[in-house]
C-alpha cells in the first residue's frame, strides 16, 4: 500500500528523500545509552538566546491561547528599518527555509527551471524538484582553489535560460562556509535576465566580518530581481522558534504573501526576533568567541593531519582523508555529533558546528582518539 501512495503524490515528489537534520541529542541517547553529549551538528549557537530575547518570550508566554499577528507588524517593521527598505518588502517565514520553499511554490512551475551550485544548501534540490521544476546543477569550484568546493558562478550563469526563474545562492555557502565577494556577485546578479530571480541566501551573514563580502539587502533597491533571505536561527540563537525572512522588491513580496500560510511566524518567535535585533551585545560576543574558537578547532585539526576547508562561518568542513561515516560513528559513541555531508557529494568530510570553548575541547580530543586508532 505504501507504494500506492508513492505514486498517488506529485511527480516531483516521488523522487524525493527527506532533508537530514542532524541528530537530536535525544536520539543519540536512545539509540547509544551515551549521556554528557556535545551536539556541533546543526550550526546552532552554543550560547543560546540573549537575555532580552529570553525575557520577551517569558513575558509573552502567558498569552499564547491568542492567535500571533499575522501580519507581525513591529517585527516586519524592525527588519525594515534594519535593512533600510520599506515593510512592503518583508516577507516573514518560518525560518528562511520557509521562504526558500515559498520562493519555488511561486516561481517554479513543471517545464520551468532553477540554477543552483553543487554542495549548495539541501533545501534548494528538495524546494525545486517539490515545485515539479528542472533543477540544473552547476559544478562547483575544485578542491584547490581559493574557495575550495565553493560556488563558480560562471559556471552558474551558463546553466541559465530562457526557462530559468530562480538562481539559489548561498553566500556565505552551507557546507562548505565559503563565500563569494561583491564585485562578482553584483556582476552575476545585473547580468541575469529581469525574468530570473537571484535569490542570495545570507543564513550566516553576521558571521562573516571579512573585507569584501557584500550585504546585499543594499542591493534591493537596484536590481528588482534580487531577493536576499536572512534568518534568526544562527547568530541570534533562536533555532528553536523557527523565524526568518525574505528582502525583494514589493512585488515579489506581494506573491509570496499570497502564499504564505496565516500565522506562519508564531507569537513567541515575533518577540523573540524583534528583542533579538537589539541586543547588541549578545551578538557581538557570540560572533566574537566563534572567531576566536574557529581558529582553534582548524589549528586543531590540522595538527591531526587533517584539511579545513577555509570558513567564514559558525563551523568549518573537514577533510577527515578517509570514509567519514566510521569517523562521524565513533565520535558519536565517545558523545560528540557532527555532521556528515556525503548527501552533499563529500564522503570523505564532516561539517563540525563551532561550539563554546569546553564543547570544542570535548571535539578535539574525541577527534585526536578517533583519528589516531
Amino acid at each position: 500500500m505504501a507504494h500506492t501512495f508513492v505514486q498517488l503524490a506529485a511527480p516531483g515528489v516521488q523522487g524525493l528523500r527527506p532533508y537530514q537534520p542532524g541528530k537530536p541529542i535525544a536520539e543519540l541517547e536512545r539509540e547509544y545509552g551515551v549521556t554528557d553529549i556535545v551536539k556541533l551538528a546543526s550550526n546552532e549557537n552554543p550560547f543560546g538566546p540573549g537575555p532580552k530575547a529570553l525575557q520577551a518570550v517569558r513575558a509573552a508566554a502567558p498569552e499564547i491561547a491568542r492567535y500571533p499577528d499575522s501580519n507581525a507588524f513591529e517585527l516586519k517593521q524592525a527588519i525594515a528599518r534594519r535593512h533600510e527598505v520599506g515593510p512592503e518588502c518583508v516577507t516573514l517565514g518560518n525560518g528562511s527555509n520557509d521562504v526558500l520553499v515559498l520562493l519555488a511554490q511561486a516561481y517554479l512551475a513543471p517545464g520551468l527551471e532553477a540554477v543552483y551550485s553543487r554542495h549548495a544548501f539541501a533545501v534548494y534540490p528538495i524546494a525545486v524538484q517539490g515545485a515539479g521544476a528542472v533543477h540544473r546543477e552547476a559544478a562547483a569550484l575544485p578542491a584547490d582553489s581559493d574557495q575550495p568546493y565553493g560556488h563558480d558562478l560562471t559556471a552558474m550563469a551558463e546553466l541559465v535560460t530562457s526557462s530559468t526563474r530562480l538562481v539559489f545562492i548561498a553566500n556565505p555557502n552551507n557546507p562548505t562556509g565559503t563565500w563569494v565577494d561583491a564585485e562578482t556577485l553584483e556582476a552575476f546578479v545585473a547580468a541575469l535576465p529581469e525574468r530570473t530571480l537571484a535569490v542570495v541566501d545570507e543564513a550566516y551573514f553576521e558571521y562573516v566580518g571579512r573585507p569584501g563580502y557584500p550585504d546585499t539587502s543594499r542591493w534591493i533597491g537596484r536590481y528588482p530581481n534580487l531577493v536576499v533571505t536572512r534568518t534568526f536561527s544562527k547568530v541570534f540563537g533562536l533555532a528553536g522558534l523557527r523565524v526568518g525572512y525574505a528582502l525583494s522588491h514589493p512585488g515579489v513580496a506581494d506573491v509570496l504573501n499570497r502564499l504564505r500560510q496565516p500565522f506562519n511566524v508564531n507569537s513567541l518567535a515575533q518577540v523573540a526576533a524583534l528583542a533579538a535585533l537589539g541586543d547588541v551585545g549578545h551578538v557581538e560576543h557570540s560572533i566574537m568567541m566563534n572567531g576566536r574558537e574557529r581558529e582553534r578547532v582548524v589549528q586543531a585539526c590540522g595538527q591531526l593531519g587533517l584539511t579545513v576547508v577555509p570558513s567564514v562561518c559558525n563551523f568549518v568542513l573537514v577533510d577527515v582523508k578517509r570514509d567519514a561515516a566510521p569517523v562521524f560513528e565513533a565520535l558519536l559513541r565517545r558523545g560528540v555529533i557532527v555532521r556528515p555531508v556525503d548527501n552533499y557529494g563529500l564522503p570523505q568530510h564532516l561539517r563540525i558546528s563551532i561550539g563554546t570553548p569546553a564543547e570544542n575541547d570535548r571535539l578535539v580530543d574525541a577527534l585526536r582518539a578517533v583519528i589516531a586508532r
